[in-house]
């Protein structure tokens, strides 16, 4: 019996290529087919969804993060469930499904790709759409994920996916979430209609540049199958007005799985944050042993620690500072070989890089001031922007920040009645606080 129960198939036997006389490509294409038609041949739709959604698992770039509530849960059932962040600001869970693990490239990180000898399955529209209902009725979903492997071509492969989401929203009428994963090397009319169907559509860079994604995939062509099909996605939600209507933009890097740093990593998440427009970046740490020998992440000794899943982390923790605190890219502090520190979250970092930005004044500060001190968020500097409309703040206890948060905080920040408060007042009248704080910070006056 195979891992879902099914009566297991004979053994695969490769073809011979000599005895073929087959050119490489062919010969590989044709093992492929060989290899999933054997297969496929058993295996029911319970059997086939509960193989494709750990396969799915590969692909976070629609939910994943530093906190609890950021990261995929797993069912009883064995299916994957994932957090979304719905247009009203609350989260709910989404269903989410890989319909065919049987791929034709050959990514050298990912364990479907064309060469390696995995159980493969596909999963036609129809059995997507009822599965996808059958499980809604059992638990509370906000909405469905559909990606897959690339077999034909990408615009054959991007019609099964549309599919899904036609059967939805034509036949069905459903008015929920619904993401779908642009294939490399779709022709810009797929990705059209995937935007008017979807409310969010994504499609993988993987690494961070075109010789570090040379490493990673030969049989992918970098700026015309990944960089053409983004800028078609950018021209095409340029003409949504931003709203609820606007599906949002995602991508994802696979880190570690080429040479790539940190500092890479970051610039490109950057340009594509303030030129493609994209909703959010996910990082994905490479996990040694699923790829192919050759490359890079094969070879480096820390992807089989715990270190890739810390640089994973602060990766995490660096595109909030970027989101969500203003910080610039080259702001965020690296070691020499252009890494963040694996020791220390990088708003710490920047805090102990820029000692003369602080001690913040907890009543007069500006809310991006506030923000970059170690331990306050957004939710705290909001609480502490209303708290100080209505009296003086005499601490951080005041409002209700204690523990780790408090530890942190409470070494950066003074209220204003505390003596080591300096007040320049030719200064502030040349400076708002803010514009002076920030200038100061990044050596800029």
């Amino acid at each position: 019996m195979d891992k879902c129960g099914n009566q297991a198939p004979g053994p695969f036997r490769p073809l011979t290529q000599s005895a073929k006389n087959l050119n490489q490509a062919d010969f590989k294409r044709l093992n492929f087919i060989q290899y999933t038609l054997i297969h496929i041949s058993n295996m029911n739709t319970e059997s086939k969804l509960s193989l494709l959604s750990e396969g799915a698992r590969y692909d976070i770039s629609c939910a994943c993060g530093d906190k609890k509530l950021d990261k995929r849960v797993r069912a009883g059932d064995g299916h994957w469930l994932y957090p979304v962040s719905l247009p009203n600001g609350g989260q709910s869970i989404i269903f989410k499904v890989l319909m065919t693990n049987a791929c034709e490239n050959d990514c050298g990180y990912c364990p479907f790709r064309s060469d390696s000898n995995v159980l493969r399955c596909s999963l036609s529209p129809e059995e997507v759409v009822v599965s996808f209902f059958r499980y809604a009725r059992r638990v509370k979903l906000a909405g469905i994920f559909v990606s897959s492997g690339m077999v034909g071509s990408p615009d054959r492969t991007m019609e099964r996916i549309l599919d899904v989401g036609r059967v939805l929203r034509k036949r069905h009428g459903y008015r929920g979430y619904i993401h779908l994963k642009v294939i490399p090397g779709a022709s810009d009319a797929a990705i059209a209609e995937a935007v008017s169907l979807a409310n969010a559509v994504s499609i993988n860079l993987e690494a961070p540049g075109e010789h570090r994604f040379a490493q990673i995939c030969g049989s992918k062509n970098y700026l015309e199958d990944v960089i053409r099909p983004l800028k078609t996605l950018n021209r095409l939600l340029s003409a949504i007005p931003r709203g609820p209507l606007r599906p949002n933009t995602t991508t994802q890097f696979v880190v570690g799985a080429s040479d790539e740093t940190d500092l890479e990593l970051i610039r490109y998440m950057s340009g594509l944050y303030s030129r493609m427009g994209l909703h959010r970046v996910y990082f994905s740490a490479y996990q040694r042993g699923l790829g192919r020998l050759g490359i890079p992440g094969e070879q480096c000794g820390d992807t089989h620690s715990d270190k890739l899943i810390i640089r994973e982390h602060r990766l995490y923790q660096t595109d909030f500072l970027m989101r969500k605190y203003s910080f610039a890219h080259d702001e965020i502090p690296l070691t020499p070989a252009g890494n963040l520190r694996l020791d220390k979250d990088p708003k710490e970092a920047w805090a102990e890089a820029n000692p003369d930005f602080f001690p913040v004044d907890l009543n007069t500060a500006s809310r991006e001031e506030l923000l970059r001190v170690p331990g306050l968020g957004p939710t705290s500097v909001s609480k502490i922007l209303r708290a100080r409309r209505l009296h003086k703040i005499a601490s951080l206890e005041d409002i209700g920040i204690k523990g780790a948060l408090l530890a942190k905080a409470a070494r950066h920040v003074i209220p204003s009645n505390n003596p080591l408060t300096v007040t320049v007042p030719f200064q502030l009248e040349l400076f708002p606080p803010k514009a002076e704080r920030v200038r100061r910070a990044n050596g800029r006056i």
